[in-house]
């Protein structure tokens, strides 16, 4: 065949796609940062945006839409894999992991049956991209620039609402802080009045913002060809909701709006005006949009098409997790029904309010911690402020803030039991691998991916790290000789949650097993090590302390030790306030950077060495 020949065959085969794509919607998504369902069309009389109530009107509203995480990276990660972040090893706030060799993003699937993608503008993912994922990502990135007749997808992310912005000054008020509602959990002062107030000042932006692109959609004649999609990436950007997974965290503002030409791709319970009660979450998003455009979802996605050719039925969960926030580390796991929503501390030694550099930036949060510190806090206000329990049970329907924790009630046990089978049915489906330190989501899969480590029981042991996880996090002496066992394992992530137990069962357990102890600060393991001295820094005798110390200083090091092993490190420091003393002049010695440090975390170390300083000063 000739050139000439080949160039129109593929010419026309080009053109025929095009022609079979006027068939395809347009999909068109507005996304805002760190807001919750405040909306007018939610029932909020308190918020101003009319915009939104509009394509509210003209479409529908989910009422228990979950966003899987309650924070950016996170989130944002599970929407652009279709997958759970802690399937991926993407969980942590701001890391870097990959996706096996030949998986792809959702716009990769959409380039590939022809669609332009744009997404103006931030990323922010915790996975590295593999290959071209955009057309155009950038603050010029535009459905217009498509060649004509192609279908898009197109994304436009608003930021001012982000809770950056929240605590901006100077600020004209707008709405009027002596009428905002003070949710139970926060002290009614002031300060919070005026952030929550400002936050509500900060959609009204962000609707005028989202006003401006659905009236450029309806100019140009593209209303009637385009899905719209509104939502907000997870819960205000208010201590307590943003970074926690509580609903106020996760649930989140999510408006479908479908032309009357493309009804048939519609959810199955659409009514325009209406609202939906079916629980959708980020997760949904990518294998959503295949259905759309007449695709099979690809099976490795985890979530469930709400709408298109491949609809599925509603599932009866959903799912959130929290991870390390920023410097701090942390490992929770929430399930929700539409009623109620259960969490699981797998770290309840850990204070929920943990001091994260950014997020005490917040008038709300210094105050609230000045007066959890003062006692002038109800006990709703100061739970923040505590260690955790292990469990925790809200009923959605009659307490809206989740201050009356049910996870001890006998009314609720059966209840109780049943999330606790739906999150093991869960993480042994997606292959949890949120129970490895941090290092070790990496060092493992050097060669690989976190993803297929965890899919290879050789490698990741899930079953077996997840007993000793559960028990690692319940308290008293009746399962000391497991976490002895746990100890002597082949298996570092299983030594290292034996090493966690006696960390959150404290002082007299730790003294009990001092001896296997010392042994693990020897430990093969870096983070075994570091968890070893944390527990006998802290609880153990004066005389454990030189070793302890010696440990410690030497992972926290970057010289010699990656960011995630001098993270871990750095807060096992911060545990032991003043019996690290002795440590301040080399503390203020360590390296603080670290050229192979992606610069969306390089400020952690330096926060944490920072948070040392100040306290021991």
């Amino acid at each position: 065949m000739s050139r000439f020949r080949i160039a129109t065959f593929i010419a026309c085969i080009y053109a025929t796609s095009f022609a079979a794509a006027g068939d395809r919607p347009n999909i068109l998504w507005i996304t805002s940062e760190d807001n919750g369902p405040h909306l007018g069309c939610y029932g909020d009389d308190y918020a101003t945006t009319p915009h939104l109530d509009g394509l509210a009107k003209r479409g529908m509203i989910y009422r228990n839409a979950w966003s899987t995480a309650p924070v950016c990276a996170p989130a944002r990660t599970t929407i652009i894999s279709g997958l759970y972040p802690p399937a991926t090893g993407s969980e942590h706030m701001r890391s870097e992991t990959n996706l096996p060799t030949g998986m792809k993003m959702y716009p990769q699937h959409l380039r590939d049956a022809g669609y332009y993608c744009t997404n103006n503008s931030k990323k922010d993912y915790n996975l590295k991209e593999p290959g071209q994922v955009w057309d155009e990502s950038s603050r010029k990135a535009h459905w217009k620039n498509r060649k004509p007749g192609q279908p898009f997808f197109a994304i436009f992310n608003f930021t001012v609402s982000h809770e950056s912005q929240i605590r901006r000054r100077p600020h004209e008020p707008v709405h009027d802080p002596a009428k905002v509602r003070v949710p139970a959990y926060h002290p009614d002062t002031p300060e919070v009045r005026q952030d929550w107030a400002q936050y509500y000042d900060k959609l009204t932006e962000m609707d005028t913002m989202s006003g401006k692109v659905l009236k450029e959609l309806n100019e140009v004649g593209l209303a009637d060809d385009t899905i719209i999609f509104y939502y907000g990436d997870h819960g205000s950007g208010m201590p307590r909701s943003k970074r926690w997974p509580y609903n106020s965290g996760l649930n989140i503002p999510l408006i479908v709006s479908v032309p009357e030409k493309f009804e048939h791709l519609a959810p199955s319970d659409y009514r325009i005006g209406g609202e939906s009660n079916r629980l959708v979450g980020f997760i949904d998003l990518a294998p959503t949009l295949l259905s759309l455009i007449g695709q099979q979802p690809p099976d490795a996605f985890q979530g469930h098409a709400f709408m298109g050719t491949f609809e599925t039925p509603a599932p009866e969960y959903a799912f959130g997790f929290r991870g390390r926030m920023d410097e701090r580390y942390d490992l929770v796991r929430t399930v929700r029904d539409e009623n109620f929503v259960y969490i699981r501390h797998f770290m309840p030694h850990k204070i929920y309010g943990q001091y994260i550099d950014y997020m005490f930036k917040t008038p709300t949060t210094t105050k609230w911690h000045e007066l959890f510190q003062a006692n002038q806090l109800s006990p709703a206000q100061a739970h923040f402020w505590r260690r955790k329990p292990v469990e925790e049970l809200y009923d959605l329907r009659t307490d809206r803030d989740e201050v009356d924790n049910l996870a001890k009630s006998d009314e609720h046990k059966q209840v109780v039991q049943r999330f606790r089978k739906a999150l093991r049915k869960f993480q042994l489906e997606i292959r949890d691998v949120g129970f490895l330190p941090e290092e070790e989501i990496h060092s493992r899969a050097a060669e690989s991916s976190p993803y297929e480590v965890g899919h290879d029981p050789n490698r990741y042991p899930l079953k077996a790290i997840r007993r000793v996880a559960m028990i690692a996090s319940k308290r008293g002496k009746k399962d000391l000789p497991k976490l002895r066992k746990a100890l002597k394992h082949p298996d570092s992530a299983i030594r290292y949650w034996g090493v966690m137990g006696y960390i959150n069962r404290g002082k007299q357990a730790v003294r009990e097993d001092a001896t296997i102890l010392r042994e693990s600060l020897t430990d093969n393991s870096a983070s075994v090590r570091v968890l070893a001295a944390e527990a006998l820094g802290k609880f153990g005798n004066r005389a454990d302390r030189p070793a302890t110390l010696k440990v410690l200083i030497d992972a926290a090091n970057l010289k010699h030790n990656n960011v995630w092993v001098a993270m871990l490190s750095l807060n096992a420091i911060d545990e032991m306030d003043q019996k690290a003393i002795s440590l301040l002049p080399q503390i203020r010695a360590l390296p603080t950077k670290d050229p192979s440090v992606p610069q969306r975390y390089r400020s952690y170390v330096p926060n944490l060495i920072k948070k040392i300083v100040d306290n021991l000063d």
